[in-house]
């Protein structure tokens, strides 16, 4: 459902990596307030990353307000909360794929986890006085694209209730294998950027939480290119100001590309 799988790795970091590469990445990036540890997996796994590093990686982060990072809710537990005590109090922030609220679809995406998984983990985590955003996918494979946005919605819905306080959404990418395997037998269709918009909207209508799109590589998505850059821009107009502009029709496309 992702493309991040093209940078993983398939043996153990050694111990001392993920600090050196952090250390040599903020010597290059600009200055920022939050910093994002995104490394296609979990930042709890000691296999992906060495739990010996978790205090070399806290002391890089020492000038950033917030730090987020990934986990898959199994992970969940007292590595995390060490951690978190690390960087201080409250200056974590955990990323949890929470894919879809659908039981059914979500136990075929082959996550290892459930619903209620997901809604203990981030209990666990508010508890703890750790912040929480959640990621749900735009485009689900088996659903038809309008079952996709009312589960969209829903999940959206569901990830505020457990006590998420954003949600992100991704739209799919094919190029695993597995979603193009899936599109040649019509389970599932790429998403549009109509479906990306509806979602969003939906999403900030509900008015319960901070709701982004996703738009790297947006372009993938663009069907029309007579209103592609105003509407990429719509987007990210909605992702800064939490509010949902009226759209402009276009004349070559409608505005359903």
């Amino acid at each position: 459902m992702c493309d991040l799988w093209r940078n993983t790795l398939e043996t153990i970091v050694p111990p001392g990596a993920i600090p050196e590469q952090l250390r040599a990445a903020l010597e290059e990036l600009p200055p920022a307030r939050r910093l994002k540890l995104y490394n296609a997996g979990s930042f709890f796994d000691p296999k992906a990353i060495p739990s010996e590093d978790h205090a070399a990686i806290a002391g890089l982060a020492g000038p950033f307000e917030r730090v987020v990072v990934e986990s898959h809710p199994a992970l969940i537990g007292e590595p995390c909360f060490r951690f978190a005590g690390l960087l201080g109090e409250n200056r974590l922030e955990v990323a949890i794929g929470l894919e879809t609220a659908h039981p059914e679809v979500l136990a075929r995406l082959n996550k290892g986890m459930t619903v209620e998984d997901f809604e203990r983990a981030v209990r666990l985590l508010v508890s703890r006085g750790i912040a929480v955003r959640a990621f749900v996918l735009v485009g689900l494979p088996y659903l038809t694209p309008a079952e996709s946005r009312a589960w969209s919605l829903a999940s959206v819905r569901l990830a505020f209730e457990a006590g998420a306080g954003a949600v992100s959404l991704i739209p799919t990418r094919t190029g695993n294998g597995a979603l193009d395997a899936l599109a040649a037998t019509h389970d599932f269709a790429p998403p549009t950027l109509s479906l990306l918009e509806a979602c969003l909207s939906d999403g900030i209508g509900l008015a319960c939480g901070r709701v982004f799109a996703d738009l790297w590589d947006i372009e993938r998505l663009a069907a029309c290119r007579a209103c592609f850059a105003e509407r990429s821009l719509r987007l990210r107009r909605m992702n800064l100001e939490q509010a949902i502009p009226p759209p402009r029709p276009c004349a070559s496309c409608a505005g359903s590309a």
